[in-house]
């Protein structure tokens, strides 16, 4: 069972995906001195390890020279590796995340309703989710600064993929296209895609012992729906952490990841076009 039916309104590209979601193209969004990014050089995706043959072939056509791996050992555990790719650099770089481990697996596969009551409900979840994206900002400055600085050099095209591709590559993503002058509104659109049911993270739930509720009843999912959703809030937090921390989106992308100039200018020359 899972959390959500497929839609029947899934874009192209994603008709070719069976065991992939929430994968898309970046390119076309408006970005710096009114160009666009450049379609087929930045994709991102929930995780790779149950692609099919047919999906295998269709990223591989891609010709990807870079996949960024954001999950953790957890989730690998859970999910399987990446599926191999021809001629591709995996790159596993874990950010922390409300997924930060086997405890947060066990709750929401395992948690009975009394456990995901005490830790969800009343906001508890929402809360948890814009902590995370406070501290994504925050700790993880030497990752989001490598990303940019990979990219600028050699490592385009480039899939970034977490698990379920919303959180952890979706700041990712965020920072990316802050870098490429793309403004918050159109970032904000890209991410909100991700609430997407056909783009969601399958949720597997086993039954509690002892407990003789539904694992998968309404109130159990609406309880978990907050850590899986992509909300407007919680990326508005992640720039408003921006904000207090640096006083802006110029200071953060030049002294906390380090992007002179210089790097921004072959940033943008490999992503962009117009």
């Amino acid at each position: 069972m899972t959390q959500q039916s497929e839609s029947p309104q899934v874009p192209q590209a994603e008709t070719q995906l069976v065991g992939v979601r929430n994968f898309r193209d970046l390119g076309g969004l408006p970005a710096a001195d009114g160009r666009r990014v450049r379609p087929g050089v930045l994709f991102r995706s929930g995780h790779l390890a149950h692609a099919t043959a047919s999906d295998t072939a269709f990223l591989d056509s891609l010709g990807l020279h870079t996949v960024f791996d954001f999950r953790n050992a957890a989730d690998i555990k859970l999910e399987g590796p990446d599926v191999a790719l021809r001629g591709v650099r995996n790159v596993n770089l874990p950010l922390s995340d409300p997924a930060d481990g086997a405890g947060f697996w066990r709750m929401v596969r395992e948690g009975d309703l009394n456990t995901l009551r005490e830790l969800l409900s009343e906001g508890r979840a929402e809360k948890r989710m814009i902590g995370s994206y406070r501290a994504i900002i925050t700790s993880r400055i030497v990752e989001h600064g490598r990303i940019l600085s990979d990219m600028a050099e050699d490592s385009s095209p480039v899939l970034m993929h977490c698990s379920a591709g919303k959180d952890r590559a979706g700041l990712s993503i965020a920072v990316t296209l802050l870098a490429l002058g793309v403004d918050r509104e159109a970032i904000e659109a890209d991410y909100l895609a991700s609430a997407a049911a056909h783009r969601r993270y399958k949720i597997w739930r086993k039954g509690a012992p002892g407990d003789g509720s539904d694992p998968m009843s309404p109130e159990v999912m609406a309880l978990l729906l907050p850590l899986f959703d992509a909300r407007a809030e919680y990326l508005a937090a992640a720039f408003a952490t921006i904000e207090e921390t640096w006083g802006g989106t110029e200071r953060y992308l030049s002294e906390a990841l380090g992007l002179t100039p210089e790097r921004r200018e072959r940033l943008r020359e490999r992503l962009l076009t117009g």
